[in-house]
């Protein structure tokens, strides 16, 4: 009866009887395959797109490794083929091929390992369906230590970066930052009222003098801008200049009315109780409260003008 060999291993289970006074070489393969399998690291060189990752029974090979470092010159990225595909194997992985090498060993699922990472990956031996697992896609560990610094951060507080895609400099905009005030070259944060205190403003590159205080005049203004630029030309005070202005209906006056025309100019005086009417300077006729009229000339009536 011939030999048979394990499933996963390759090593050679000799049938009773056989290999009498030669079964020393036997042995021999077989403890070297165990110690590939328990202990082995092997340099698996790359070349091109494509490597077969073989078993061969009753032979020392490559696939019987326990570690595996990819090297070699790939083309692109590798696709390691575990040969047989009945073979069951638990490999730890590292990649130094300098480009991202993918396990295959039937239409199961691959795991792919990128260069400059390693992984822990393990075979089913399933046959044509056959899948590639990737044991360190979830690891429960009770802590997290990076470069010799442990991790204090709970999963919840790492998931929060989960989707993240800002740079570490735009990051590094919160550092510093106050809630409610503006520090400079630092994100703005609002306080808890919706408040920023500013201690300068600027819109497009221009600085705002106004005081908060001037700026709170414009609360509640519905004026457009062209509404308001009708006040460009004035040059004091619109509410002084409106009154020394006579009303457009029933006026009250008080002062002094000077009326002229061309070379010509008449000045009407209150006086006490009269009303004098001054003609270039020279009082020419006055009403008295009374009612009475005086003139320095003749008084014509019903004549013509």
């Amino acid at each position: 009866m011939p030999s048979t060999y394990t499933d996963n291993g390759g090593i050679e289970l000799p049938a009773d009887g056989e290999q009498s006074a030669v079964w020393g070489d036997t042995v021999n393969i077989n403890m070297n395959i165990i110690d590939r399998l328990t202990n082995g690291v092997g340099s698996i060189s790359l070349s091109g797109t494509t490597h077969t990752l073989t078993v061969t029974d009753g032979v020392v090979s490559p696939g019987q490794f326990k570690v595996l470092v990819l090297g070699g010159s790939p083309s692109g990225t590798n696709t390691i083929t575990i040969n047989p595909n009945t073979g069951q194997h638990l490999y730890v992985v590292k990649n130094a091929s300098g480009q991202t090498a993918t396990f295959t060993q039937g239409s199961g699922s691959n795991v792919s390992v990128i260069n400059g990472t390693s992984k822990i990956i393990c075979s089913d031996g399933a046959g044509s369906g056959a899948a590639v697992t990737d044991l360190t896609a979830a690891v429960d560990l009770a802590a997290l230590i990076v470069g010799g610094v442990t991790v204090t951060s709970t999963a919840a507080e790492l998931n929060i970066l989960d989707g993240v895609i800002s740079t570490a400099a735009e990051l590094n905009l919160v550092d510093g930052s106050v809630a409610g005030s503006i520090v400079n070259s630092k994100a703005v944060v609002y306080s808890g009222a919706g408040q920023v205190n500013a201690t300068t403003l600027a819109i497009a590159g221009a600085a705002i003098t106004s005081s908060a205080v001037e700026l709170n005049k414009l609360t509640g203004v519905t004026a457009t801008s062209a509404q308001i630029n009708n006040t460009a030309s004035s040059t004091s005070n619109i509410q002084t200049q409106l009154n020394t202005k006579a009303l457009a209906a029933n006026p009250s006056l008080s002062g002094n009315i000077t009326i002229t025309g061309g070379t010509q100019s008449w000045l009407v005086v209150a006086s006490g109780t009269e009303l004098i009417f001054k003609y270039n300077g020279t009082s020419v006729m006055k009403v008295d409260g009374s009612g009475n009229i005086t003139a320095k000339g003749n008084v014509t009536a019903f004549g013509s003008i």
